[in-house]
């Protein structure tokens, strides 16, 4: 089984391919009846041999997913109501059941969690950040380290999944520096394939079973810390896409946009703060978007008292802003955000000196002099000077290692694959693709956005990877 991508879904999947096997703690009460009813049913029995779908049945939450619901609840139960009731779940390593596999990511184990500021505060509260068997609250208590609001912050959170790969003794099965190009199909029949291919030493990865008619050729290369790059190409069964959706930032599309002063990810900020490009004295940094990562970025100009021009296409009390779903207690700080952009508009100024908000405005072309063209809701043009720009309107993932970019294999096949409004066409109990049998994908690009929710996905890949296998228990 080949996993590509090292973030918390390939974390969790590798703890459950590995091995590490869930089952219902001796004693332990769930608190939602039905579910408790199900569980005594089949007492002994690892979750991921017992009928997800059933399991599933009636709960109710924050995701669409219900395999996600499922893991989450047992993992976490009552945690939307504040409860701290402890997981009903118990873990033994039963080395029987490890199905061998290994984790590509283009860089070390964490994802995108490497490529975030390590001082930004997190979305979710702390502990809904945390894998199976290793409490993240725990974990922040070891490093006597307090969460703020009951969160924390990005560095804390890659720390956390770096030290989980260790502490499970995970590291063998992780292969960082990793870029994947190509995904083919084979069959079996074909003479090119061969039986059994050997990658860096690592356990092999072909299943021989006879029955096993097709084979994922995987190609790609590995670059080392000195730039040196080798290729390579391995054949596995099950191939598992857990890439997220960072890779391709959006675009506006409008002229000036490859300006070297343009730039489509927040660590452009953060480097120009570092290397004083821009200071409280400087032209203001135009930011366009209005979700949390252009706020984080708004917060960090803020914080060493950068100008800033914040620039976004909504009215502000669009309930469809992000704000507007946060309560207010747990984010004061993007409440604050939200607040400048409805007390300091172009239109009427306010209390928020270095910060001036355009709702409703439309960026329609930037100028080799950094100077920036907005159209706003009545038609009027105005132009601004700024020091930098930063467009942080959302990301697509890159599926370019996949025939047709991957299209094939979303809901609507005609249109690119977004996660929000594209999201590839799985099982929603083996999250197995529907048009590719062997493929499967989890977290972002099926729609699966938060920690607490991937690791359900994570569950149905290893209970459909391990029945297809049949291995004896």
């Amino acid at each position: 089984c080949l996993l590509l991508g090292n973030g918390p879904s390939g974390i969790c999947l590798s703890y459950l391919l590995s091995g590490y096997t869930p089952y219902v703690k001796e004693g332990a009460v769930h608190p939602n009846p039905l579910l408790q009813r199900k569980l005594e049913e089949f007492p002994g029995v690892p979750i991921t041999e017992q009928d997800l779908e059933y399991l599933s049945e009636g709960l109710e939450g924050r995701s669409n997913s219900p395999a996600a619901l499922l893991f989450d609840t047992l993992l976490r139960p009552d945690t939307d109501f504040l409860g701290d009731v402890e997981s009903v779940l118990g873990w033994t390593l039963e080395p029987e059941r490890a199905i061998p596999h290994l984790v590509l990511g283009r860089g070390p184990p964490g994802g995108a969690w490497n490529a975030i500021e390590g001082s930004m505060i997190t979305l979710s509260r702390g502990d809904w950040m945390g894998l199976p068997d290793l409490s993240f609250k725990d974990w922040m208590r070891k490093k006597r380290r307090n969460l703020r609001n009951d969160r924390s912050t990005a560095g804390d959170i890659l720390n956390y999944y770096q030290y989980y790969v260790r502490n499970k003794s995970l590291q063998d099965n992780f292969v960082s520096g990793a870029v994947v190009t190509s995904i083919v199909k084979l069959n079996r029949s074909e003479e090119n394939v061969p039986e059994k291919e050997n990658l860096w030493d690592r356990p092999k990865l072909n299943m021989d079973r006879p029955e096993d008619k097709s084979i994922f050729q995987v190609s790609g290369f590995i670059e080392n810390n000195s730039g040196i790059k080798q290729n390579f190409c391995v054949y596995a069964k099950n191939v598992v896409l857990a890439t997220g959706t960072y890779d391709s930032p959006l675009r506006l599309g409008i002229q000036g946009e490859d300006l070297p002063f343009v730039y489509h990810q927040i660590s452009a900020l953060e480097e120009a703060v570092k290397t004083k490009k821009v200071h409280h004295d400087s032209d203001p940094v135009l930011i366009v978007g209005a979700g949390l990562t252009a706020a984080d970025a708004i917060l960090l100009a803020h914080h060493y008292n950068i100008p800033v021009i914040h620039a976004f296409r909504r009215r502000v009390n669009d309930p469809a802003l992000i704000f507007n779903q946060l309560p207010q207690v747990m984010y004061p700080e993007y409440h604050k955000v939200y607040q400048m952009m409805k007390e300091q508009s172009v239109f009427k100024g306010g209390p928020y000196e270095g910060y001036m908000s355009l709702p409703e405005h439309h960026a329609v072309h930037f100028s080799d002099n950094k100077k920036c063209i907005f159209r706003d809701k009545y038609g009027q043009h105005k132009a601004f000077n700024v020091s930098m720009t930063l467009i942080l309107i959302g990301s697509n993932p890159n599926l370019s290692f996949l025939p047709k970019n991957g299209m094939h294999l979303t809901l609507d096949t005609e249109k690119p694959v977004s996660s929000k409004r594209n999201p590839l066409e799985i099982d929603p109990f083996t999250y197995e693709c529907l048009q590719e049998k062997g493929l499967y994908a989890v977290g972002p690009l099926t729609g699966d956005y938060f920690v607490r929710f991937v690791q359900g996905g994570a569950l149905a890949v290893a209970s459909s990877v391990q029945k297809s296998l049949k291995k004896p228990p």
